[in-house]
Formats: C-alpha cells, sequence, structure tokens
C-alpha cells in the first residue's frame, strides 16, 4: 500500500505539469496557449479510451508485471520529455502517458487496493490509498516546487523537475517489482480466481450497480471540479488578493489526507453507502451557501469555512467511492473491467466541467455565473445521492436473497 500510494501520487504530476509549471512548459517547449492545452488534451483522449481495456487487463494479468511496466515505461519517457522535444513528440510521449498511466496503472491498482482489505473493511483500504497519494502529491510537488525556485525558475529548472518526477517513477517502479506479489490483487486467491471470460464481463456490464457507482464517482468528481473555481470566486466576488484566494486554494489540498482517512474508517463503520449518501447530501448543502451567499468582507469567514468543508466532504467522498463495487457486490474477478466502466463514465467531468464553468460565467459575469456554476455542481450531486440510495435499496435486496 506504501508503494501504490507513493506511485499513485506522483504519476499524474509529469501529464499535467501544467497546472503548476504553465509558463515556463510553454517558454521551454516554444508552445503557444493552444499547443499547450493540446498535449493534456491528448493525454485525456487516450486516457479516457484505456479506461476500459485497461481494466480489462487487470483482471488477466498479474499487477506485478502491470504496476512496475506503467511506472518504468512512465518514467523513462519523462526523461526524454525532460530534454524538450519537438511539439509532435511531446504530443506523442503525453498520448503515450495516456495509455501507460491508464490502461497498465489504474486499473490494477483499484484491484490490489480491494483484495488488499477483507470486505468490510473496503473503506479503510481506499481511504488509506487516497489517503497515501495526497500526501505524497503535497509534499513531493512542495519539495519539487522548491528544487525549480532554486535552480532559477528558467527552463533548465523545469527540466531537473521534470527528471526529479521521472526519477521517482522510475524508483518506485523497481520497489513495486521487488514488493507486490503477482498474486497481491487475489487471482490466485479468491474463491472467484479464475480468468474471467467474455460471458462473465459482459454479465458484470449488464449490472445496474455499476452504472449506477459510474454516476456516484461522476457526481463526486464533478464536486471536485467545482472546488478548482473557488481560487477565482474568492477573488472575484469577495475582492481578496490574487495571492490570498492561491492561499486558499493550496491550503484545501492539505485537508485531503485526514479527509480521506477519516472517511475511510468511518465508512466501515456505518457502511460506504450510507457514508456517501451522508456526504452528498452536505455537499447539496454547501455548494447552495456558495451559491447565495453574497459577498463582502462581513461574509468572508464564512466563506472560507464553507470551502474548508466542502474540500474535506469532496476529498472524503473520493476516498471512498471505489469501496461501493464491495457493498455492489461486484465479483472480485472482474473487479478491472468494473472499475474500467466506472472510471470511463466517472471522469468524464475531465471534459464538460471546464466548459460549463467557462460557459456561464462569460455568459453570466460576476455572482450570478458563480451562482448558476454552484446550484449546477449542487444538481448534480443530487443525482449522485439519487443513485447511492438505489445501490443501497439494491444491496439490501441482495442480501435477503
Amino acid at each position: 500500500m506504501i508503494v501504490l500510494s507513493l506511485s499513485g501520487g506522483v504519476i499524474f504530476f509529469l501529464p499535467h505539469l501544467q497546472e503548476v509549471y504553465y509558463k515556463p512548459l510553454a517558454d521551454a517547449l516554444s508552445l503557444d496557449n493552444t499547443q499547450v492545452g493540446s498535449l493534456v488534451s491528448i493525454f485525456g483522449v487516450t486516457a479516457m479510451l484505456s479506461y476500459l481495456p485497461g481494466g480489462w487487463l487487470a483482471d488477466r494479468v498479474s499487477p506485478r508485471i502491470l504496476l512496475t511496466s506503467s511506472l518504468l515505461l512512465t518514467g523513462a519517457t519523462g526523461l526524454y520529455f525532460a530534454t524538450f522535444p519537438s511539439y509532435r513528440i511531446s504530443l506523442a510521449i503525453h498520448a503515450l502517458w495516456g495509455v501507460t498511466i491508464t490502461l497498465l496503472f489504474w486499473g490494477s491498482m483499484i484491484r490490489v487496493t480491494r483484495n488488499w482489505a477483507p470486505g468490510h473493511q473496503q473503506g479503510k483500504a481506499f481511504g488509506i490509498l487516497e489517503t497515501g497519494r495526497g500526501l505524497t502529491e503535497v509534499l513531493v510537488s512542495m519539495a519539487v516546487l522548491t528544487v525549480f525556485g532554486l535552480l532559477g525558475s528558467k527552463s533548465f529548472a523545469l527540466s531537473m523537475v521534470i527528471v526529479q518526477f521521472s526519477g521517482l517513477l522510475i524508483i518506485f517502479g523497481i520497489l513495486a517489482w521487488l514488493t507486490i506479489g503477482d498474486d497481491a490483487d487475489g487471482k490466485s486467491t479468491s474463491a472467484d480466481a479464475q480468468k474471467p471470460r467474455l460471458s462473465d464481463i459482459v454479465r458484470v456490464l449488464k449490472m445496474p450497480v455499476v452504472w449506477l457507482i459510474a454516476v456516484v464517482v461522476m457526481a463526486g468528481y464533478c464536486a471536485y471540479w467545482g472546488t478548482y473555481r473557488f481560487t477565482s470566486y474568492s477573488s472575484d466576488i469577495f475582492s481578496m488578493s490574487v495571492t490570498m484566494a492561491a492561499v486558499i486554494s493550496v491550503g484545501k489540498m492539505w485537508l485531503k489526507p485526514p479527509a480521506a482517512l477519516v472517511a475511510g474508517f468511518v465508512s466501515d463503520k456505518i457502511g460506504v453507502v450510507r457514508a456517501v449518501a451522508i456526504l452528498f447530501g452536505f455537499l447539496i448543502a454547501t455548494f447552495a451557501v456558495f451559491a447565495f451567499i453574497p459577498g463582502g468582507p462581513a461574509l468572508l469567514p464564512v466563506m472560507i469555512i464553507n470551502v474548508a468543508l466542502t474540500s474535506m466532504a469532496v476529498f472524503a467522498l473520493r476516498g471512498i467511492y471505489f469501496a461501493l463495487l464491495e457493498e455492489g457486490g461486484i465479483p472480485m474477478a472482474v473487479t478491472g473491467t468494473a472499475a474500467g466502466v466506472v472510471s470511463t463514465i466517472g471522469f468524464t467531468p475531465d471534459i464538460f466541467m471546464p466548459l460549463l464553468g467557462g460557459m456561464l460565467l462569460d455568459s453570466f459575469p460576476g455572482a450570478s455565473g458563480y451562482r448558476l456554476f454552484f446550484l449546477s455542481v449542487a444538481g448534480i450531486c443530487f443525482i449522485g445521492l439519487m443513485a447511492t440510495l438505489r445501490i443501497s435499496q439494491l444491496a439490501r435486496r441482495q442480501a435477503h436473497r
């Protein structure tokens, strides 16, 4: 779990370099804004296309082989990317990362995590994974950013940043080979350990609970995208300085590890489905507060508290929603395939949420745009709540059979 948490926290840094190093990346590669945007777009396309086949692969191939291959390939191509190749080669590298990360890594990580803990401790397992990934993201990003500043914050500094990320991935790939067994995902130990046949996969695709979990993940991920607007919301509506608004954005990331960890243990006590439902209800309320709270210095403390509460709820939800695979009765043998379907649908907000926010803020400038955006997120969370309640009904019906 330590290796999974470390590697899962670092592996997404390379394709998303522009989130922190946008201007240095554009300068180093001599790209315009459209070209820089196309790098992460091509990664998103190949990643989306890889979730489902990657899940199928995770059900059939050793996690030791998949995880090690993913980390070594991603790290090796990262070292080459540190030389700042041409635009076409950079596009090809980002497209390849969508495959090495999603096809080889994601489904296997989910399956190994599920097998790591017994059925009644799935919340703890996924909560610990998300906590470890969150801690790794914060600590590694701070350390690397410090090096970037010390080296002058120019192209050479960015190259060293990429080398550091790539080197870590190669080290984690070696650790994965040494520490993760071929049976770490339960293929040879679970009651349904045989490799899934096509008929088994089709049967899982016909299970309503798989699609309901996908809706839950999509709604939770929309809420996560909703938190991306906190920075501009703070400066536009509450007249905070850009620096202070950025502090809020960075500060909320520190809430991820404890929120995911607590959610994992609590959900095992009260039930994952119930915990997810409670979190959705809470998020509906907090996003509604963002929609209707008037801007102004007097209510600034209320806004900051609401940012903290919303962020904790979102991180808690992301920490446990894949634990629904167990409560939903998904057979262990097809965990990867189910996770592939869930991820393909669940992570589509990467495509439409930035567009939704941009369109609303452009069409309705100022407070009206933010009100409509946050109400939209609250509405999507309501859909997630309905899907969660339906999962609860199906789980109870299955338990009575």
